[in-house]
């Protein structure tokens, strides 16, 4: 029985604690873009600030998304490769935007409580009749005690996944956004839980059945006037983009090639092909696919980003450096974007590059401090002009993001030896060592 509740306990974790982290966070200048842009209503119709809500993809194979606190939506690579259009990806996008705005991870520590209370007086009946010789009767209590704690905790995550739905489907209603997306991927969900013989009992599930949310939710979005309304046309071209350059570059060539083939002719195909090709280090290829999408959009900046890319990282930096400049240009200074850009100068070895290199980072590193590989590339060039305390607080700032406090710590008092006192950069160093000396003394302490 004590094994049991462990199990419980466990499961009631993970349920709130979804490992984010453990996979890679999939970072695309294009596809940031276009999940701002594809959400932006939803978001509003939900109450929520744009500024503080963030859509991130994570290299994860399986359909999936969720939310383990604050407002980031986390969707799975998975989830997008799977997507027959955007609209699908705005429902479930809607149902975990309605999670954040009815505070459910929060929340879930109300059902831990109960399922736990459940569980800790099934253990004390359970004791107590076996303690009066009734040995029986008390392991059949803490049976029955584990199977109700369960039972409760499994009705409380679906009513929580009930009032996901009915929230994302007020979000698509006031964003006029139609709902025949939703309820098209949940019969995707439904058809692969049948292939997969999923567990069809709704008591044992965290999630009420597909089969009851496609029925709920059809008979909801049919009678909305966006019922019938068609996604706008350059948005879905922006997806199908962005779901071909996904593909190519998280599945093996022989995969993507399978799913695009060379008689597809079409931006998507090119894009997957050139990732594809680029993937498998045949360059000239990747090179002509790019090639081909230019013809097409000369000034692109996300094409001239991918040309910059696949000759950067086939060792020609000096070549990637014009392209990447007119991508970042034409992409507003998109910090993933400059942050290529300034590691194609400095990868040319070139001094001459390092002033440009450093304008172009301290840029991306203001408009977005969570890039390491940014302050990574930034500390090389203040390293090269010799300036070792900058490359020092560069460092920290890489350091700090990752979690490595000791080596935070480390390179922030190096760079306090060496900045003005009072400049932006040294009261930046003294919070770097600040935060992460407290880090540190915390973990002593809980050691």
């Amino acid at each position: 029985m004590a094994a049991r509740l462990l199990v419980l306990l466990a499961l009631v974790g993970l349920i709130g604690l979804r490992p984010a982290f453990a996979q890679s966070i999939l970072r695309d200048a294009e596809t940031e873009a276009l999940m701002r842009d594809a959400t932006a209503p939803l978001v509003k119709a939900a109450g929520l600030d744009p500024r503080n809500v963030e859509v991130i993809v994570i290299n994860d194979p399986s359909i999936n998304a969720f939310v383990a606190g604050g407002q980031i939506v986390w969707l799975h690579s998975g989830l997008i490769a799977t997507a027959d259009n955007l609209n699908q990806v705005q429902g479930v996008i809607a149902h975990e935007l309605g999670h954040i705005e009815g505070g459910h991870i929060i929340r879930s520590a109300e059902g831990i409580k109960e399922a736990t209370g459940i569980t800790l007086v099934s253990l004390l009946l359970g004791a107590a009749a076996i303690a009066a010789g009734g040995g029986e009767a008390g392991m059949g209590i803490m049976a029955a005690g584990q199977q109700a704690a369960m039972g409760r905790f499994l009705s409380f995550s679906r009513a929580q996944e009930s009032s996901a739905d009915a929230a994302g489907a007020r979000y698509l209603h006031e964003a006029g956004i139609s709902g025949k997306g939703s309820v098209d991927f949940f019969k995707k969900l439904q058809n692969l839980e049948y292939r997969l013989y999923v567990e069809q009992d709704t008591y044992a599930r965290t999630h009420p059945l597909s089969s009851d949310r496609v029925a709920t939710l059809t008979a909801v979005y049919e009678k909305d006037p966006a019922w019938n309304k068609q996604t706008d046309p350059a948005l879905e071209a922006r997806f199908q983009r962005v779901k071909a350059k996904l593909i190519g570059f998280v599945e093996e060539p022989p995969r993507t090639l399978q799913l695009y083939p060379t008689s597809d002719q079409s931006p998507p195909a090119h894009y997957a092909r050139a990732y594809a090709y680029h993937k498998g280090a045949y360059t000239e290829q990747a090179l002509r696919e790019v090639g081909a999408l230019l013809k097409s959009a000369p000034h692109d900046p996300y094409y001239l980003e991918l040309e910059g890319q696949v000759l950067l990282e086939s060792g020609k930096p000096a070549q990637a450096i014009a392209p990447l400049r007119e991508a970042v240009a034409g992409a507003d200074g998109a910090p993933l974007i400059a942050t290529l850009l300034g590691h194609a100068l400095v990868a040319t070895e070139d001094d001459q590059y390092l002033d440009e290199a450093e304008r172009v980072l301290r840029s991306a590193v203001a408009r977005d401090k969570d890039n390491p590989f940014a302050w990574y590339t930034l500390g090389t060039v203040y390293q090269r002009k010799g300036d070792t305390a900058r490359a020092a607080l560069a460092t920290a700032e890489r350091y700090q993001m990752e979690g490595q406090n000791a080596l935070a710590l480390r390179h922030a008092e190096v760079a306090l030896g060496g900045i003005q006192p009072n400049s932006p950069d040294y009261l930046r160093a003294q919070d770097i060592a600040m935060v992460s000396r407290a880090a540190l003394e915390k973990d002593r302490k809980k050691r």
